[in-house]
């Protein structure tokens, strides 16, 4: 047997509960349309969703501003690395007028690192913020944030634009955090959700199974969530978006993600998403309560 047929014996076969259904549908080509025409960026695309197709056929997507190229080089994310193009500040009104013409009633705003930036893109994030409320009052809308390297001034700008849901993200236990996200930093992640919570801002996180953990890490890792009075809280399975990224440890069955969503229940988070193809903005118009 030689060394490629080795590696192929190795690595764990993907199971038929990852089958999703390919996108199709008119809401689905819409949506398309618009993000094409207005020239936006959306995670969706950028990050190789499994949910594409069901969130856009809803008429649904994540916005993606600051950019498509990322300042750090994550070991699980698809979105691109390099140095990013200047920020545009034409994009909140872009961004906002998107939203009104699809006519959503939840919406979800993210965004690429930007540690080039002085404020950390963070201006902007307010200015879109803003926008979508002067443009698309009737929206509520979720943003799913950087730790802005820890620097709290731009941070405070979100908080002062008051989102109806913060989103931050832990994406794996504190073992791994060098290995997956590399220039973030474990506890910098739950200072992040301490201070939004602090500040009365609803919160939510969301971590990949299927890195390496053990059972006693993730464990740990929710509790130290609950413990920074995390509101909601996305469990999903980590899949590998190219060869070049860290590989699949494992594939977590149904059963054990709907274990860990009791366990988390338990613990008082007011909300838990829990299963194989639950990504942060996977029904994300139900986390708003």
């Amino acid at each position: 047997m030689n060394t490629k047929d080795s590696e192929l014996l190795s690595k764990p076969r993907k199971p038929d509960w990852l089958r999703v259904k390919l996108p199709i549908g008119e809401d689905y080509l819409n949506v398309r349309k618009i993000v094409s025409e207005h020239k936006l960026h959306t995670i969706c695309e950028s990050g190789n969703c499994p949910n594409m197709g069901e969130c856009w056929g809803a008429g649904t997507a994540t916005f993606m501003i600051l950019g498509n190229i990322c300042t750090r080089s994550c070991g699980f994310c698809a979105v691109a690395t390099g140095k990013p193009k200047p920020a545009d500040w034409d994009e909140p009104k872009r961004v906002a007028n998107s939203v009104k013409l699809m006519n959503v009633k939840h919406c979800v705003i993210t965004s690429v690192d930007r540690d080039d930036l002085k404020d950390g893109g963070s201006i902007i994030w307010a200015e879109t913020i803003k926008a979508i409320r002067e443009i698309s009052p009737a929206t509520k809308f979720e943003c799913l944030i950087p730790d802005f390297a820890g620097k709290w001034d731009n941070l405070q700008r979100i908080i002062d634009v008051k989102p109806d849901i913060v989103s931050h993200n832990m994406e794996t236990v504190r073992r791994l955090t060098a290995q997956v996200r590399i220039q973030a930093k474990y506890d910098r992640s739950l200072e992040v959700l301490k201070r939004l919570n602090d500040a009365s801002v609803r919160t939510k996180s969301g971590i990949m199974v299927g890195l390496g953990e053990t059972e006693e890490e993730l464990m740990e890792s929710i509790c130290d969530l609950a413990a920074v009075n995390c509101d909601v809280l996305t469990l999903g399975q980590y899949l590998q978006p190219t060869p070049k990224h860290i590989p699949v440890a494992r594939f977590v069955h149904p059963d054990e993600f709907k274990k860990w969503e009791e366990f988390a229940l338990s613990k008082g988070f007011k909300y838990v998403e829990s299963g194989p193809l639950v990504r942060s903005s996977y029904h994300a118009e139900k986390h708003v309560f």
